[in-house]
């Protein structure tokens, strides 16, 4: 904290500076910083990233991903590019090409406008992380198999 306002590191990403829309709180651990409206400042922060001409660095790459709520190997597919690819790009120690970045700007920005078609699609395509470790029991009924759902 200084008087220029509050570093804000948390989100991965060394440029940003809030003036204001937060609070210093003292609690038994120590002081902690409350952000008023963090999405509202995510949805901003990410915005600003892809409307930027410039290239995106690979922090700047994590902090979108992240926005998405996709892993890198989620977003790989997306993209049609390997896990591994992300992880460089993120690293920066590859830059992010022409048509990957470009359809990654246009998944951010559809996302963040509220695009409920966008948003669920990409909410589903999150959720098969989840999925991929999880269980899944069939069973065969008289209306043949069905995902059995417990009790």
């Amino acid at each position: 904290m200084t008087n220029d306002g509050y570093h804000y590191r948390e989100c991965g990403l060394e440029s940003i500076h809030l003036l204001n829309g937060f609070e210093i709180k003292e609690t038994d651990y120590g002081k902690v910083v409350a952000i008023h409206d963090l999405d509202g400042l995510h949805r901003a922060i990410g915005t600003h990233l892809v409307r930027e001409k410039k290239n995106l660095s690979g922090p700047e790459i994590r902090f979108l991903r992240r926005e998405l709520r996709m892993s890198q190997r989620r977003l790989g597919e997306v993209l049609q590019k390997s896990d591994q690819t992300l992880a460089r790009w993120e690293k920066g120690t590859h830059k992010i090409e022409g048509t990957a970045d470009r359809l990654l700007r246009v998944l951010y920005l559809l996302q963040a406008g509220g695009n409920r078609k966008i948003k669920s699609l990409l909410e589903r395509l999150a959720d098969l992380d989840n999925l991929a470790e999880e269980r899944l029991s069939f069973e065969d009924t008289d209306r043949g198999w069905r995902l059995h759902v417990a009790a």
